[in-house]
């Protein structure tokens, strides 16, 4: 049953209909971002496509209704491949419960086997922040990757914005020039289209000046900020490749990703004495924990920051 597609298995237009309202609903009241929206739905629709074959044929609401504990197994161990791993396998359960908690409550079903289904153990793996020396040689080497003035500022300001504002490489490329030149602060619009502002350092503001100074194409306040060379916006995949032909130019490992550059930042700013939550909120996340992964901050750590910030304290 692996492998099985879901646009080549008939799915029943009852299921196809409620997957669509239930992402309908996720995208008004949860305020999900498209592309995680575009995930649950991948995640739902294989899970339904496995079932329709596993059963020999369409499943509609009511066979949907009586998925049992050995129905989910059976998806669960034709899901895993080397492809999917742990990690992968729980998140696509996730999306599927989600769905069907919904769809429960909707029909009048109890979706006990589905809900009860526990997900394959994983290790989560912390980032690994770059020191502090190291975030700065990335930035004056991914300069040095092209040849052409203007990409090699072009790089240079995006990775900049990552380290000097915490930004997500969607969030520094989602810019458009309406945002320059950079004032104190930016406007950002990140996961779920949740709204933060983020101080900019004087750093990051020159590097974005000096690269539109440099660059040859010209346009208007909706063009994106950051471009290709053929006039687009700028491909996260060309950040990523420039990173690393820096990074081992640089001897630095794998894990120097324009992610890391991001966690380095939260991470700098903690061990100079910043406030977690105060990261929190220039990371935009939901969550603490999120943050202190983030920061890879440990329990001595938080009793420190406890302990000189606490008023009973001492």
């Amino acid at each position: 049953m692996a492998g099985v597609s879901a646009s080549t298995t008939f799915i029943s237009p009852a299921a196809r209909d409620a997957l669509e309202t239930w992402l309908t609903h996720c995208r008004a009241l949860s305020g999900q971002a498209e592309a995680t929206i575009d995930a649950y739905r991948a995640d739902v629709l294989g899970f339904l496509a496995f079932m329709t074959n596993y059963h020999g044929g369409a499943q509609g609401l009511t066979p949907l209704s009586r998925i049992g504990l050995r129905d989910m197994r059976a998806w669960m161990a034709a899901t895993r491949s080397p492809d999917v791993g742990s990690r992968s396998m729980a998140r696509k359960l996730s999306a599927v419960k989600s769905f069907y908690r919904w769809l429960a409550e909707r029909e009048g079903f109890e979706p006990t086997a589905v809900l009860s289904t526990r997900a394959p153990k994983y290790t989560r793996k912390l980032p690994r922040p770059l020191a502090e020396d190291a975030a700065r040689a990335m930035i004056d080497t991914v300069e040095l990757q092209s040849q052409t003035n203007w990409i090699a500022a072009r790089d240079a300001a995006v990775v900049t914005l990552l380290y000097g504002c915490g930004l997500r490489i969607s969030e520094a490329l989602g810019l458009n020039r309406r945002a320059a030149p950079l004032g104190d602060s930016l406007r950002i619009f990140g996961k779920g289209d949740k709204e933060r502002i983020v101080p900019v350092i004087p750093a990051a503001a020159r590097a974005v000046d000096s690269y539109l100074a440099l660059c040859p194409i010209a346009g208007d306040g909706d063009t994106p900020l950051f471009l290709g060379a053929r006039g687009k916006r700028l491909n996260a995949r060309l950040v990523q490749k420039a990173m690393e032909q820096a990074r081992m130019q640089l001897g630095l490992p794998a894990t120097a990703t324009p992610h890391a550059m991001r966690h380095s930042f939260a991470t700098h700013l903690l061990n100079a004495g910043g406030d977690l939550r105060a990261i929190q909120e220039l990371l935009g996340h939901a969550s603490l924990s999120t943050t202190q992964g983030y920061t890879g901050i440990d329990t001595a750590r938080l009793l420190e920051v406890y302990d000189r910030a606490h008023p009973k304290a001492g």
